[in-house]
């Protein structure tokens, strides 16, 4: 198991992309809190999949832009689980990927820039700053950001998430270059069009039919795909990769 006994904390994870997380987590041996904002049933249905397989998981709710919401979940995490040794920021503003409805730059005003900044960037701080001083005392931890590969290839320009996501880019770098020395390794994934998910539920075939046909491996990310990247990030195989920004889109983007 590559991450037994570890204790991880996945943010927005109660559907999509982070429920996939939590329960790929789970079963590589960590006990994981499974963050939700408003649905407690979905997050339950997590936990309740990952006990099943006889995982060890429970939900914590908390508005990640809410510092002190965030600081009072992050402690009951520590002294239920004993410690915290992963954090995903996956948790974000709510947005959907649809070309037809999206604002374009002359449409979008600050308000927006603002809301995805607050889920992204904000969210990513509070956990952080909650999680980092558990981390620098036993000298240890993973901190792993879901950015996404619109930061290198904008092919529909959603302005305010793309921007949000750069920034929490810039984030990830900053802190892995502070937080080295305590053994701590800070990376991003980034994520091609993941399908299926409730973000890209609207968008269109025609746009999902382009990104396939410039996608080398030929398909759309899915899930797994994503949370088997965190995991591999999350375990002892990358304690020598800090900084980095791992893009899990079948080679839409190479660098």
């Amino acid at each position: 198991m590559m991450v037994k006994n570890k204790v991880a904390l996945v943010t927005g994870a109660s559907r999509g992309i982070g429920a996939a997380i939590a329960k790929k987590l789970a079963r590589e041996g960590a006990f994981v809190g499974v963050n939700f904002f408003k649905n407690q049933q979905l997050a339950e249905n997590v936990v309740n999949e990952i006990k099943t397989f006889s995982g060890q998981a429970e939900a914590f709710q908390a508005d990640v832009r809410n510092p002190e919401q965030v600081q009072a979940m992050v402690a009951k995490l520590a002294d239920s689980f004993g410690g915290i040794d992963i954090v995903v920021n996956n948790a974000l503003s709510h947005y959907t990927f649809n070309p037809k409805t999206r604002k374009t730059a002359w449409e979008t005003n600050w308000d927006d820039y603002q809301q995805q900044l607050d889920g992204s960037v904000k969210g990513a701080y509070n956990i952080c700053q909650s999680a980092m001083p558990f981390m620098k005392e036993q000298m240890s931890g993973r901190l792993i950001n879901i950015v996404s590969n619109l930061i290198d290839f904008p092919v529909i320009p959603y302005h305010d998430y793309t921007t949000a996501k750069m920034a929490l880019l810039g984030f990830t770098r900053s802190l892995a270059a502070d937080l080295g020395s305590f053994g701590i390794t800070v990376n991003a994934v980034s994520p091609g069009l993941t399908y299926p998910t409730d973000s890209s539920v609207e968008t269109t075939e025609d746009v999902r039919e382009s990104i396939i046909q410039l996608t080398p491996m030929r398909r759309l990310a899915t899930p797994d795909d994503i949370a088997n990247a965190v995991v591999f990030l999350a375990s002892e195989g990358s304690s020598f990769i800090t900084g980095q920004c791992l893009n899990i889109d079948g080679g839409l983007v190479m660098r």
